[in-house]
């Protein structure tokens, strides 16, 4: 019996009719079809609060002090093996929304620890085996390659160092999104699903190291 598999999939869109709700139920359908527990949070619909708050900021790094509106979040955090983001590209960057369950969800005592005198992080998240995001770009390749791509930095580098047992990001981007058609847009949610599926065959050839 292949190994049980869970997914945490947090969806980041105002409009419920848009594209990017088609590649969350695409991902959606793609878990289920594998066998993969999925939890979805989806952060509009679910009224999530993206403000830090200045007594909440304060608690920051204390691990006990943790923001009782959370506590679902935290729960299927800790238990995810792949941890994925559906959400479009906006000012290079991810919306401002998304940007606040990064600051108000990674805090200490969940995604790392920071030992007392010492400036560097300790992960937390090592049950983590693969972060992947789906999103779209307005703007062509070459123009998101120029700026930068600030929202991969901040994902794919940045939140994978919380993650040090998480394989390379999968990331699937569809460029142009302004200009891309209908055949466009299928080929991509096809792509979407070939490219997660697969990833969650390789989770399941090679299942976490048990500790010593």
């Amino acid at each position: 019996m292949p190994p049980s598999l869970s997914a945490m999939l947090v969806y980041c869109h105002p409009v419920p009719d848009s594209f990017a709700a088609a590649l969350r139920d695409r991902v959606m359908a793609t878990l289920t079809r594998a066998g993969v527990n999925a939890a979805l949070f989806d952060l509009y619909a679910d009224g999530f609060d993206p403000a830090l708050s200045r007594s909440e900021r304060l608690a920051h790094l204390d691990p006990d002090l943790r923001p009782p509106d959370l506590e679902d979040q935290f729960a299927a955090l800790a238990r995810a093996d792949l941890l994925i983001f559906v959400y479009p590209t906006w000012w290079y960057g991810p919306p401002a929304m998304l940007k606040g369950w990064l600051d108000r969800v990674l805090r200490a005592g969940i995604a790392f620890r920071l030992p007392e005198g010492s400036d560097l992080i300790e992960p937390m998240l090592t049950q983590v085996r693969q972060i992947a995001v789906v999103t779209t770009y307005g703007s062509p390749w070459w123009l998101i390659h120029y700026v930068g791509d600030a929202g991969r930095r901040t994902i794919a580098r940045g939140l994978q160092l919380l993650c040090p047992n998480a394989r390379r990001p999968l990331w699937l981007g569809l460029y142009g999104m302004d200009k891309a058609g209908d055949e466009d847009r299928r080929r991509f949610l096809d792509r979407v699903d070939l490219r997660l599926a697969q990833a969650v065959r390789r989770l399941r050839r090679r299942p976490p190291a048990q500790p010593g």
